[in-house]
């Protein structure tokens, strides 16, 4: 009705699409059952890929954990297991990210703390000790070690008798977005992706239950990027990677069907839902028509979700809880594979054992109590919704196309493009923020002043650091240096090569070479790269 009153001028999700009053037929004048929509596990799979979703199985409860030590994460891990999590997700300090062993002075102050630290096979060995690998998916996020950091993995359930091929789980392995979200990298772009790809290729030959890479929008978002941003550049990084391994000479039905990727869940319910069905359509059509996949596996989306770190605020924290439900149900609706919780301490610290139970209990009350686990995408067909998923995947053709005729995503990082476009964005959210048009509870409206948290918060000691690099320092000294250094010079021939690093850097994990020792060898080939800096 023209001329009622409403609470504000126009509305609009995050990404800047216009929401109107009330959606009807009209909105889907173009809308196709079959060719937009279709039945679940059917092309283009935008209602789930797999018929009975969460009524055959429910999605993966795989809650991001690490800190401190291997021995003390391992305590974690065996915690959550108890506690009823489904599958293990590995959070790594910046060290072991940055191919730094724990006592390099750079890595000063930040052993364990953001994630666990990782030397050397005798961390992986007890990281994964009494854990019963061939029965638990293990996902790791590493990118630029994530070769070494499998290598030891591998090394490790070797010694164990478990063969390979009864190990699942995921390397992060994703490269392009370091350069433009997070900034753990070490060598240039081009060589990057020359191990990305090599991890690709090995896992193809060895690995059949392994994802060798999650493409992840995840962290391009918590740097600033919008929806369709983080949906755009995720895939856009996929084709590079597919690409990739063409180039390579692998088959894309031989390496596709184990593709996977990452993405965030925010706030605005609808939006994020929308996006996942977007995802699924979208990648559908990429490999079908782009790259001629000929199987329905190597066409499927298969993502994990993580509820949003840079949603979360010190502030109320309490309120934190909520924020993660409405956004862990966000990702349940919209068919994820596998899903983190965060916890309400984490704009604090990293979670304690009592937030990390709460934040996964959170899953298990939607999974086991909500009902929406009981049928396959129960908003399918709504006006709204998929109005806004056909917007959301018209605007990501559009991005991807602006990226394409750049010459593709690794030009686009190299001329800056990219990290501009999230520059942007990350302005003008925190801009509406500072000028109150977006209101965040708890900071710029219903504040409460001289809260204090009501919990206890986690505290990593120094002596953690200590304690690291004295058992490096012993493990060192019990190795041969001939071996290892034999090994580490063999490593950077084949790095001067075509050859695939895999199998040399695992003879160097096995001969109990470090992480940072692996790393500095192929830095002497590759260099280290220098981020342009943007104005």
């Amino acid at each position: 009705m023209a001329g009622v009153k409403e609470r504000k001028p126009f509305f609009s999700t995050p990404s800047g699409i216009n929401l109107e009053r009330v959606y009807t037929p009209d909105h889907l004048t173009n809308f196709n059952f079959e060719r937009d929509l279709g039945q679940p596990g059917s092309f283009p799979f935008t209602r789930g890929i797999y018929p009975t979703m969460y009524r055959g199985r429910l999605w993966t409860m795989r809650q991001y954990a690490g800190y401190g030590t291997a021995r003390e994460t391992n305590r974690r891990f065996r915690y959550l297991l108890a506690q009823g999590q489904t599958g293990l997700s590995v959070a790594f300090d910046l060290p072991t990210q940055i191919g730094l062993d724990s006592d390099h002075p750079q890595a000063k102050g930040e052993v364990g703390r953001v994630g666990v630290a990782i030397d050397g096979l005798w961390d992986m060995e007890e990281l994964f000790d009494s854990i019963p690998l061939d029965r638990v998916s293990v996902s790791m996020t590493i990118n630029a070690t994530a070769a070494p950091i499998l290598a030891m993995y591998l090394v490790m359930a070797e010694k164990r008798g478990l063969a390979w091929n009864c190990l699942a789980g995921t390397t992060q392995n994703d490269i392009l977005k370091e350069y433009v979200a997070r900034g753990t990298y070490i060598y240039p772009p081009r060589p990057s992706l020359r191990l990305v790809t090599d991890l690709i290729d090995f896992c193809q030959a060895y690995l059949p239950r392994w994802n060798p890479i999650s493409v992840s929008g995840y962290h391009i978002r918590e740097a600033g990027a919008n929806a369709i941003q983080e949906l755009a550049f995720t895939l856009a990084n996929g084709i590079t990677y597919v690409r990739a391994a063409i180039e390579r000479g692998l088959k894309v039905d031989s390496f596709a069907p184990r593709f996977s990727f990452f993405l965030a869940a925010h706030n605005h319910f609808f939006e994020e839902i929308a996006k996942f069905r977007a995802a699924r359509r979208l990648w559908a059509k990429i490999m079908k028509t782009e790259f001629g996949a000929s199987q329905e596996e190597s066409c499927l989306f298969r993502f994990h979700t993580q509820t949003s770190g840079c949603t979360l605020t010190a502030h109320q924290p309490e309120n934190n809880v909520i924020r993660v439900t409405l956004q862990a149900l966000a990702a349940v609706l919209g068919g994820t594979q596998s899903l983190h919780t965060n916890s309400r301490d984490e704009a604090l610290s990293l979670p304690t054992e009592e937030s990390a139970r709460i934040a996964l209990r959170t899953q298990q009350i939607i999974a086991y109590e909500s009902g929406v686990a009981d049928t396959v995408d129960p908003l399918g067909g709504s006006y709204f919704l998929e109005h806004l998923t056909n917007v959301i995947e018209e605007k990501v053709w559009q991005l991807i196309k602006q990226i394409e005729e750049q010459g593709g995503m690794l030009e686009a990082i190299e001329n800056g493009f990219i990290q501009h476009q999230i520059e942007t964005s990350a302005y003008e959210q925190q801009k509406l923020i500072d000028q109150g048009e977006q209101i965040v509870v708890g900071v710029n409206e219903f504040r409460l002043e001289g809260e204090k948290p009501r919990f206890k918060l986690l505290s990593i000691p120094p002596t953690v650091e200590k304690r690291q690099i004295e058992k490096l320092r012993k493990r060192k000294a019990r190795r041969s240096l001939k071996q290892v250094l034999t090994c580490l010079e063999k490593l950077k021939e084949a790095a001067k090569t075509k050859e695939n690093l895999m199998p040399l850097i695992m003879e160097a994990v096995r001969a109990q070479a470090t992480l940072g020792e692996i790393a500095d060898a192929l830095k002497e080939v590759f260099g280290v790269y220098q981020e342009k800096l943007l104005f």
